[in-house]
């Protein structure tokens, strides 16, 4: 399938509008890029960051690190609020800090896949708008989109940056990233040339305006097989039942009940606070005496997959369970019941 063919010219252009409603946006700019999550990192960077450029990151894990990785390759002063393990950061503390100098952008994990911490985005949101209003905000919802509320408009978001595997059900290879028109302004005054060529949003944009349009346009050439496939998850998010607000109530419901079954197997989970705690997966502290290796296969024999640990400080010592889209929308597939009983097994 050409990606200049007219069958394939709507399915863009309709993918590009269904990602503004996933994140309840009327005029958020989508950018669909062939490209893994990390590539959100980088098109942040090159398009908002100029040389000496300030970056706050909230770090609640891994990908926070990884975050302050990328801004700093691009150029960025970097500072830091970590929160403890399995925590979220002080909203005071972030205020503070904010206090203290001029921000260009703060980056946050809403969820951190190694961790299964969630933070507030709302919250953070209004805390940046209230204490620096020039300053950028960042949200990295590669494990949050589709799973968890995100309302980009009503809180105030400047650029959420996702992925296709996750809750947005598409096999991986699509950089999903939606930036507000506030981000687009800054992105056009930066006084340097975008310090990427392919991650370019100045490249990007009269392609993404041509195919909404209805016209085929080119810079690099688009995964168009990706593309069906994603056009075929977000129609069932966004135009069928259930609805966005009806799938966020199953996340919950589908996370507390494979929470309490942790519990009940006497596990202990990473986030300190349930209220902290991801609605799209679940991260379990092995019991004393056992690893990945004396659970996992168990897990395989009965066609569950989990991952292991990612967190440097605990790499081994725990074990991470995703439970989004499909597998908690579809109830009649019997996902969760399986996962459940094959747990108990596993530890019993």
């Amino acid at each position: 399938m050409s990606h200049v063919g007219a069958d394939f010219i709507p399915v863009f252009g309709d993918c590009i509008r269904m990602v503004r409603d996933v994140l309840f946006t009327k005029d958020g700019q989508p950018f669909i890029i062939a490209g893994s999550g990390t590539l959100g990192w980088d098109q942040v960077a090159s398009n908002l960051i100029e040389p000496g450029d300030a970056a706050l990151v909230l770090n609640t894990g891994y990908f926070g690190d990884s975050f302050a990785d990328c801004l700093e390759t691009y150029g960025a002063s970097v500072s830091q609020v970590k929160a403890t393990l399995g925590g979220v950061v002080d909203l005071a503390e972030v205020e503070s800090v904010l206090k203290t100098k001029k921000y260009k952008i703060l980056t946050f994990t809403h969820v951190d896949t190694s961790t299964g911490v969630l933070s507030d985005a709302r919250a953070i949101a209004e805390v940046v708008h209230r204490v620096s209003p020039d300053t950028l905000v960042i949200l990295d919802g590669v494990c949050s989109v589709a799973s968890e509320e995100i309302r980009f408009d009503d809180w105030g978001i400047d650029v959420v940056l996702s992925a296709s595997q996750k809750g947005l059900g598409t096999p991986p290879g699509l950089s999903i990233v939606c930036v507000s028109q506030r981000a687009m302004k800054v992105l056009h005054q930066r006084q340097t040339p975008v310090s990427s060529y392919y991650a370019s949003w100045k490249r990007w944009m009269p392609i993404m305006q041509s195919y909404e349009k209805g016209t085929a346009s080119y810079f690099a050439t688009p995964s168009v097989n990706l593309i069906y496939a994603f056009h075929a998850s977000l129609t069932a998010i966004t135009r069928r039942s259930p609805s966005l607000e009806e799938r966020f109530k199953l996340h919950k419901e589908a996370s507390n009940k494979v929470k309490q079954a942790v519990s009940e197997l006497g596990l202990k989970q990473l986030p300190v606070d349930n209220q902290y705690a991801a609605n799209g997966m679940t991260a379990v502290y092995f019991p004393e005496g056992l690893g990945a290796a004396d659970v996992l296969p168990k897990l395989a024999k009965d066609n569950i997959v989990i991952a292991g640990g990612l967190h440097k400080d605990i790499k081994d010592k725990y074990f991470r369970i995703g439970h989004m889209g499909i597998s908690v929308v579809n109830a009649e597939r019997g996902d969760l019941g399986k996962l459940i009983e094959s747990l108990q097994t596993a530890f019993a």
